[in-house]
């Protein structure tokens, strides 16, 4: 262990944790404490948790962790954090909840994105994703604000400023708040270039920038606990602590990739590929990517989908496979695309590219000889096709590079070496095996570091990695025509949609 300490939050979908981290960056074994959350969901679409109780939990987790590391708390130099992206919670104007947290997975407002779309016309949306980086989407504020609006004026309009969670934490803390830039682009009210609210979307919602709380930056910690978290918490009362940011921008810092070279891949239920850019670098954003900030300096290029794991679990459900380690030996023999199949894998909507919520998952080519092992060879090689979509895109803003690697992460990816190497062959680039299990925590840690002082930048401590997975020149050539035929008939089913 080497001291100085960072503290690192982890708001997390399924839990809350506080974690120490030394100044390698490595996680103190043992000095963590977990407490459970969940989202409240309701059969049309609701994703709700309630900020009271969520902060609770986090300070149930501060609580432990102090307590059971006596030691190492009175060495912390700094608080870092991260959250789940894309909520949004409406206070009064003393900061007490009027809403619950409306998370990214609530999908009530998608009448209110269709709305949107129709008022703003294929130029407007083309317009504001340059503006914002961000689409038309459920998971954004501009349709939640507008859902808000229609379904509950009343409740609109009582609330004094539109926060996320992490304000609200940072409020109940120090009596003052601040949005990261981070946290902000995830909402889709941040003008990319001018780093202020976009007044083109604040003047359709019909709202100001007095209704939303000041943006903020890595650069500018708060510091000095307002009673009573300084006398509970005296070790941290006067250490920096650093605006919550992103926990995909915190991921991609964790995994090692903190530049064009290094991208990360991550494959768990659902998936994503991202990669950090210089924002001056950006131009113009990639139509069907977002492009969000991991701070001023730092731009985050990706697109997420809705596919990953969640249908390779389907399909294991579904087909009759032979045992886990037959299944892996069998797929890791069979040449790509012999099976005749073409499918699209939105087994629960389209996000990046074509960001279309009502596709669905679509074979062509069964006959009465298909085998089930070939449908599920070729539905993993439908989800490494999509990601080659997103790779394509990404790739024209990158610089030429003789080094380029792709880190992937996520339990469904490294669950199979047999999927993997799809993937290298499809991407046609070398996959490194990501080893680090907190990555998304370490992140926020390394960041913090880097403002501390204690590193000269995220890169100087690398992630753990394993295995390589070199793409296979064979197996990419078959698979490029394969890429072609999905797309063709992508274009078949869903014309109107941008992939």
């Amino acid at each position: 262990m080497k001291t100085p300490i960072i503290l690192v939050v982890d708001i997390g979908s399924s839990s809350t944790r506080a974690i120490f981290f030394d100044s390698a960056a490595q996680s103190i074994p043992g000095a963590v404490a977990q407490i459970p959350i969940s989202f409240t969901t309701t059969v049309d679409g609701g994703a709700t948790i309630d900020a009271p109780t969520l902060f609770s939990r986090i300070v149930d987790s501060i609580d432990l962790l102090l307590k059971n590391h006596p030691s190492e708390a009175k060495r912390v130099a700094g608080v870092a954090s991260d959250s789940f992206v894309g909520n949004l919670l409406g206070v009064d104007k003393n900061y007490q909840p009027l809403t619950p947290v409306y998370t990214y997975a609530d999908t009530r407002n998608a009448q209110d994105v269709k709305i949107i779309r129709q008022d703003l016309g294929e130029e407007g949306a083309t317009a504001a994703h340059q503006r914002t980086a961000t689409m038309l989407h459920t998971s954004y504020a501009p349709a939640r604000l507008k859902w808000i609006a229609r379904t509950k004026p009343e409740v609109f309009a009582k609330v004094a400023h539109w926060i996320t969670f992490g304000e609200y934490f940072l409020w109940r803390l120090f009596g003052k708040t601040g949005t990261s830039l981070s946290a902000a682009s995830w909402n889709g009210l941040l003008n990319f270039r001018t780093l202020s609210l976009d007044s083109e979307w604040l003047s359709y919602l019909g709202m100001t920038e007095s209704q939303f709380s000041p943006l903020t930056d890595l650069d500018q910690p708060f510091s000095g606990l307002k009673t009573p978290w300084g006398e509970r918490w005296e070790e941290l009362k006067s250490v920096p602590w650093f605006p919550t940011i992103g926990d995909g921008a915190a991921a991609n810092i964790g995994s090692g990739c903190d530049n064009p070279d290094r991208i990360a891949l991550t494959l768990g239920t659902t998936g994503a590929m991202r990669v950090v850019l210089n924002p001056a670098d950006m131009r113009q954003i990639p139509g069907g990517l977002w492009c969000y900030r991991v701070e001023r300096n730092r731009a985050l290029l990706g697109g997420a989908t809705t596919e990953g794991g969640n249908f390779f679990a389907w399909m294991k459900r579904t087909l009759q496979l032979p045992p886990p380690e037959q299944t892996e030996k069998e797929l890791s023999n069979l040449i790509p695309g012999s099976h005749g199949l073409s499918i699209l894998p939105f087994i629960q909507g389209e996000r990046a590219p074509g960001w279309n919520e009502d596709a669905k998952v679509n074979i062509q080519g069964i006959t009465l000889n298909t085998k089930p092992m070939e449908i599920l060879q070729a539905g993993l090689e439908s989800i490494a096709y999509r990601f080659a979509i997103i790779y394509r895109k990404i790739s024209e803003h990158l610089p030429v590079s003789k080094t380029r690697q792709i880190v992937v992460g996520g339990g469904s990816m490294l669950s199979s070496q047999a999927w993997t190497q799809i993937f290298a062959d499809v991407l046609e680039e070398p996959l490194i095996t990501l080893l680090e299990k907190e990555n998304t925590s370490r992140g926020a840690a390394l960041l913090a570091l880097e403002k501390l002082g204690l590193i000269k930048k995220t890169s100087d401590l690398q992630a753990e990695t394993g295995k390589t997975f070199q793409p296979n020149p064979k197996n990419s050539a078959l698979h490029r025509s394969a890429i072609d035929h999905q797309a063709e008939l992508y274009k078949k089913i869903y014309p109107a949609s941008s992939g």
